[in-house]
């Protein structure tokens, strides 16, 4: 980060370097900064962290060195494109910094004194908070997301009472809310077979009928890095109206359970994360009796769709899959996308010279001769996170093999369509996915 005048003159660093600064601020008094950065000594899994720094220039000091937590908005939502959420913000006497924090699948504004003698929590867990301001009495107005809803204004007037309710601003959808059922997630917990403690949820659909078995789909995020957790989710909702039960987990690689955690599949993508998610339909199956094990589902994108591809070679227990946006294929994905060349390096661990049968090895076609699942391919031609490509060659490698699957291909649409994308695609996309699960499960 550099300092200069107006006039581009007496340029100044003001940062060291090795960081990735994200966001900053200026303190009330104009004489330092508040900044979220990574340091990258996990590469891109490393935790999101505070900082200030003086403006005259000077060390850049963590407030948040003892935590260990992710101080980022970095929940998975589909409700809201192009969103900017509040970055650190120091509160209006100045003797505090507040940031976004992900963390047990909640986004919660963590509050740290500017001198580095405390941190703590202010407003409810459970909720995706995306942006906040505190007024002039101390009180704060936030912008929050549930499961029940995409999202609404309310004002806390105790931000210190974590258990407090707080008053609802606006309403956005009364009408609809009265005319349509949403179903309210359960969260779990569970203990993988090496010792991760997982967090995961169950959607139930409306009308469920004692000793009727459901059909049940597995939603997987990408990033890796990103985290599902208490927000709303209009695809899940979708899938539940159609009668579906969902279950979604945050698997070892996503963000809100600590450092360690989210670094535990780099170099390991299709190892301990693929476990993760099958013992999560195992601890499902084992909890909830109403689930039909012989129609489960899987689905993801972009990293869940690489998580997908991978599925269906390494297993037939889902008798039905879709895979959007997906890797299948490292060797190529590391000269084609936008982040190829450092994000296969970075997670995989090589190159596509000197590693290719590593690269190989994590690469979902490389097992394409065991896929039996029906699969869906759905993908945007203007992806240029995972390009058409990888789409395509799975798709030919499954004709190829004469297996059941189709190729959907978006036009103008890019790596955002599920969340970004035209209005128009976003419902045809969410009509392929229902469509596929209605014909096979």
């Amino acid at each position: 980060m550099y300092r200069a005048k107006a006039d581009g003159s007496d340029v100044q660093q003001l940062t060291p370097e090795g960081y990735t600064f994200s966001r900053l601020s200026f303190a009330p008094d104009g004489k330092s900064l508040a900044l979220l950065a990574s340091d990258r000594s996990y590469g891109n899994a490393t935790l999101v962290k505070l900082y200030t720094l003086p403006i005259s220039g000077g060390k850049l000091v963590c407030l948040s060195t003892d935590w260990d937590v992710q101080l980022n908005h970095s929940i998975v939502g589909d409700m809201r494109s192009h969103l900017t959420t509040t970055g650190p913000v120091f509160s209006r006497d100045g003797s505090s910094i507040l940031c976004l924090a992900t963390i047990h699948g909640s986004v919660r504004v963590a509050r740290f004194a500017r001198d580095g003698s405390s941190a703590d929590y202010i407003l409810p867990d459970e909720q995706e908070i995306y942006q906040f301001a505190e007024l002039e009495n101390g009180q704060f107005v936030a912008a929050v997301a549930d499961t029940q809803s995409p999202g609404d204004l309310y004002l806390y007037e105790q931000p210190e009472d974590t258990d407090a309710e707080p008053i609802q601003l606006t309403r956005s959808n009364p009408q609809l809310e009265d005319e349509i059922h949403l179903s309210t997630p359960e969260t779990f917990w569970f203990d993988s077979s090496d010792g991760l403690r997982l967090q995961g949820w169950i959607l139930k659909p409306h009308g469920m009928v004692d000793g009727v078995k459901i059909p049940t789909i597995l939603e997987i995020h990408g990033g890796p890095h990103m985290m599902y957790g208490f927000t709303f989710m209009h695809e899940f909702q979708i899938l539940a109206a159609q009668g579906y039960a969902v279950v979604y987990i945050n698997p070892r690689g996503g963000l809100g359970y600590g450092q360690q955690f989210v670094n535990a599949c780099r170099e390991d993508y299709g190892g301990g994360d693929y476990r993760d998610l099958m013992e999560s339909v195992d601890y499902a199956l084992s909890q909830y009796t109403f689930i039909d094990e012989s129609r489960l589902g899987v689905t993801g994108g972009s990293y869940g769709g690489f998580m997908t591809n991978w599925i269906v070679g390494h297993t037939n227990r889902f008798k039905a899959a879709v895979t959007q946006r997906s890797i299948s294929n490292w060797l190529s994905f590391y000269g084609v996308s936008d982040i190829g060349y450092f994000f296969t390096e970075d997670q995989i661990g090589g190159n596509a010279w000197d590693d290719t049968e590593k690269l190989w090895k994590h690469s979902p076609l490389a097992y394409v001769g065991n896929v039996n699942t029906p699969l869906l391919i759905l993908h945007g031609e203007q992806d240029l996170r995972c390009p058409m490509e990888q789409a395509e060659q799975l798709y030919v490698a499954l004709k190829r093999r004469k297996q059941t699957t189709r190729l959907v291909r978006f036009p103008g649409a890019n790596h955002e369509l599920s969340r970004g994308g035209h209005p128009h695609l976003r419902v045809r996309r969410l009509e392929h996915i229902a469509g596929w699960f209605n014909e096979y499960l």
